[in-house]
């Protein structure tokens, strides 16, 4: 966890090595992951650099191992695993064996070109199988089109065409003997061949031919509004889908016959045709039978020898796909790690004719294992010249961060990384979140029935931890698998919280029997009115409920109220708390980088202003929770010696719990005579005395110590009235709030002016004599002025209006129990005492209602408000997010991400 507090420290070196040996020492130090080269050649292009001929080559493999997997899923083949990323980084040596992928004394260039001739010949033979493929589907699909015309066509013809024949005849009939039976005339075409035989023996020309089902409806609109409705056109469905030969996708397509008498209705329809991408197939006479049945016998021939030849391309295709399935994950990593080598040589400089000069930072700790490295890869190579690694000296560029992480910090960083990442050696805020972070989402989600879930949820992601690191996971059940940890710990708080709440479902659990007792609950005759009193007695010790709250306030009429200012109070605590915790971490980092203006002039007043009044409010807190108040109030109440039972009580702890008898002498005659009663430290009483006149504590203000106050009024007034203090609770409190408020007050100005002034004073010291010089300085000074005046309005009303910000702790756990009890009350108790069916349902309804808005709904909603309490009210008080993120030459690192992309 030490390790886990700052970065780890990192340093800057020169790397030299031979250019034959620096591809075998790349290798090597790309399994280890602990450099980030830097690039020494940033004024080049990426088609200006050494190498880029190689990452030219490698990216045109990539292309082609992308159409490998493309053709592969195709036939709905899995690509076959290449194992894990350790044990293909561990079989795939580097210099030190010279086998690289199984192909032993292979340079990085004769893999590459090895890889190129063989996937260059599978590229051109599967190109080759999908061209003949698509051509066969065409042809084929013209076969099974023109089979399919032909048959519609003959239907038609053979059935439809006579029906429809003969009822135009019969109506014509009709209409020719109404016009004889009412004119004498004649017609002119009467001799020979009349008018109704030259009609019957009258040809219409037809075009045929196959659509898409879906353009049917336009494409049969388009001819209507084209021929203005002088054509007659028959569509008939095809039921069997025809498959698109370029997008491999069965499309559903529909015969059509168009009839029409005229040379430009044809040109018209061939447009249309053409248009709508319809294939228009010539038909013999349809009159001639045997000439049809020929065509439709030898259609079907082909048909059937097209169909062969297609399924054997298919099946060629697929075994192809097989064998490319096996191994394109192994080719893609191969590659993939050769691109990384060459462009991590691209960022070298080529300084000395044969070597190559390259810079990088390493994790400290690990700088001997870098110089054994390479020194190992230029033994293997027997280099005359040696290698060398060695530090640069400083000043250095801003070091990159890095922490060493496990399974369970991961989690954590990267949730603290998304905000920003830490600068270099600066306190991480991660070591604090992983364990605030789960703890104030407990806080909010506090119930024992659903934190149980959302432990057994993340206790199953752990128990699946090694199938899940294995597995392909999609983006969200990778990020659930990432914090897998943090869900598990989200779900134990939430049921530590929900014992603290005694809360189970909205429902009290009496574990270790109530403290409190009503009067006749055992036979059921409480009222609503009643009292509970404790069955033990104020002040036991065995009065206490071992752990949490008594469950009996579940079931009292106050029970919002209590519940509402004990949360309250416990949000406001833990905000505090965690605020100054980070103010502390900002004076923690200012001593570890020496900054001692930012920690005297920054962190100093910081700490004084948050303790003098908000870390007050929390001590006040306290104290009124540990002050026996019915003491103190017994004090100041009037009691008769000799009649109440009250008198000589154990309760009474003020005055040594000395009970003193009053003789009416000394009592305050303004307010009238004494009317027997005594306070319990002998103030003889009148009935018109005041809390002040009758507590014996002399506190001052109205309630004199004896008298419990609103916190919210008492902090109030210590800005608004420092003066006075109404209601105090120990003695000398009016001197001391306002000498805290004095300390705030002076605190502001510090925090504002001294910093500023103290660096304007060493930039005159290091000033030169030039006016311009002069004039950039005091534009320096202006911007450390404006952004410490923005520095100090942040904080000072970031106090504030963060305070308040905690209050959702308190908010999110009242609508959490009071959304459950709603469920619980509406839903479930509702229908237990009507039939079986209205439980069953009345169940299903909670059941339902609790896992999508409580167990979903309000689980997200907790988990960004706690992830919003800690990126700005806790982080904002330290952490400057703006470092720069350890990005290593890892080959793990990089074929990580490509399997999970």
């Amino acid at each position: 966890m030490v390790r886990w507090f700052r970065s780890e420290p990192m340093e800057y070196i020169s790397l030299i090595v031979n250019e034959d040996a620096a591809h075998d020492c790349l290798a090597d130090l790309g399994k280890l992951g602990i450099l980030q080269f830097t690039d020494l050649n940033p004024e080049l292009t990426p088609f200006q650099r050494r190498f880029v001929s190689y990452v030219k080559r490698c990216d045109e493999l990539e292309r082609k191992l992308r159409f490998f997997a493309g053709e592969c899923d195709k036939f709905e083949l899995e690509l076959a695993s290449a194992g894990t990323v350790d044990g293909f980084l561990a079989t795939s040596v580097g210099s030190s064996s010279g086998a690289i992928a199984g192909k032993s004394n292979e340079t990085g260039a004769q893999l590459l070109e090895s890889h190129e001739v063989e996937l260059d010949g599978y590229e051109n033979q599967l190109k080759e199988l999908n061209n003949y493929s698509e051509k066969l589907t065409i042809e084929y699909n013209e076969k099974v089109e023109l089979q399919e015309v032909l048959e519609k066509a003959r239907r038609f013809f053979m059935t439809d065409a006579p029906r429809l024949a003969v009822s135009e005849l019969t109506s014509s009939g009709k209409k020719i003997s109404e016009g004889a039976g009412d004119s004498k005339s004649e017609g002119l075409l009467e001799e020979g061949d009349g008018g109704t035989g030259r009609d019957l023996d009258m040809r219409f020309s037809s075009v045929t031919g196959v659509v898409a089902s879906e353009e049917r409806s336009r494409f049969e609109r388009m001819i209507f509004r084209a021929t203005r409705g002088n054509c007659y056109v028959r569509f008939a469905p095809i039921k069997q889908p025809i498959t698109d030969p370029e997008t491999g996708q069965s499309v559903e397509k529909c015969v059509f016959i168009i009839f029409y008498k005229s040379l430009s209705i044809e040109k018209k329809l061939k447009k249309i045709c053409d248009a709508f991408g319809a294939h228009r197939y010539s038909l013999p006479d349809m009159d001639d039978a045997p000439a049809v049945d020929r065509m439709l016998t030898e259609n079907a021939q082909e048909l059937v020898d097209s169909r062969t030849v297609l399924l054997k391309n298919q099946d060629t295709r697929f075994r192809l796909c097989q064998m490319l399935a096996q191994n394109t994950e192994k080719w893609t990593w191969t590659v993939l790690r050769e691109k990384a080598i060459y462009h991590s040589l691209n960022m070298f400089k080529a300084d000395v004719a044969g070597m190559l000069r390259g810079e990088a930072w390493v994790v400290a700790c690990e700088l001997d294992h870098v110089r054994d490295t390479v020194n190992k890869a230029h033994a293997n190579m027997d280099m005359a010249m040696p290698s060398l690694v060695d530090s640069v000296p400083e000043p250095w560029p801003t070091p990159p961060t890095h922490f060493t992480l496990n399974k369970f910090t991961y989690g954590y960083q990267e949730f603290v990384n998304t905000y920003g990442i830490p600068r270099y050696r600066e306190a991480n805020p991660a070591l604090f979140t992983a364990a605030t972070f789960p703890f104030l989402f407990g806080v909010m989600y506090g119930d024992v029935g659903h934190g149980s879930f959302l432990f057994a949820a993340g206790l199953y992601l752990l128990y699946n931890e090694k199938k899940n690191d294995e597995a392909k996971l999609g983006e969200m059940m990778g990020g659930m698998h990432s914090g897998r940890y943090m869900i598990a710990m989200m779900g134990f708080f939430a049921v530590y919280a929900g014992f603290i709440y005694n809360d189970c479902f909205s429902l009290g659990l009496n574990l270790f029997g109530s403290r409190y007792a009503f009067e006749g609950q055992d036979t059921g005759e409480v009222e609503e009115s009643d009292i509970a009193t404790n069955i033990v007695g104020y002040g036991d010790p065995d009065g206490v409920y071992p752990f949490g709250l008594d469950p009996v306030w579940h079931v009292s009429a106050n029970e919002l109220l209590f519940f509402n200012s004990f949360k309250m109070k416990l949000s406001v605590i833990l905000g505090i708390m965690q605020m100054f915790m980070g103010t502390c971490l900002r004076g923690i980092n200012a001593i570890y980088f020496g900054e001692k203006l930012d920690f005297f002039f920054e962190f100093v007043p910081m700490v004084v202003f948050a303790s003098s009044l908000f870390v007050y409010m929390v001590v006040l807190i306290f104290m009124k929770w540990s002050i026996n108040w019915n003491s103190r109030m017994m004090d100041a109440t009037c009691m008769d010696p000799n009649n109440d039972e009250g008198w000589g009580s154990e309760l009474y702890l003020e005055n040594d719990s000395a009970w003193v008898v009053c003789d009416g002498s000394n009592y305050n005659a303004d307010n009238g005579d004494w009317n027997g009663y005594c306070t319990p430290w002998g103030l003889s009483c009148t009935g018109y005395d005041t809390t002040e006149e009758k507590c014996s504590l002399n506190f001052g203000g109205s309630g004199d110590g004896c008298q419990p106050p609103n916190l919210i009024t008492t902090l109030i007034n210590i800005a608004l009235s420092p003066s006075a203090v109404d209601e105090p609770m120990y003695n000398g409190q009016k001197g001391i709030q306002g000498f805290l408020l004095f300390l705030a007050l002076v605190s502001v100005p510090v925090l504002l002016v001294a910093k500023p002034y103290f660096l304007s004073k060493e930039m005159e010291k290091n000033r030169g004599h030039g006016d311009d010089d002069e004039e950039d300085e005091g534009d320096g000074f202006g911007e450390i002025l404006i952004h410490q005046a923005i520095e100090t309005i942040e904080f000072v009303l970031g106090m504030v209006s963060n305070t308040a910000s905690y209050l959702r702790l308190w908010a999110l756990s009242l609508a959490h129990s009071e959304l459950a009890t709603v469920f619980w009350e509406k839903a479930l108790l509702s229908t237990l005492n009507m039939n079986f069916f209205a439980t069953y349902l009345g169940f299903g309804i909670f059941a339902g209602t609790t896992m999508g808005v409580l167990l979903m709904m309000d689980v997200l909603e907790c988990f960004l408000h706690a992830l919003r309490l800690h990126w700005v009210e806790f982080q904002n008080k330290f952490f400057k997010a703006d470092g720069i993120r350890f990005a290593p030459y890892s080959f793990k690192a990089i074929l990580s991400e490509a399997n999970i992309s």
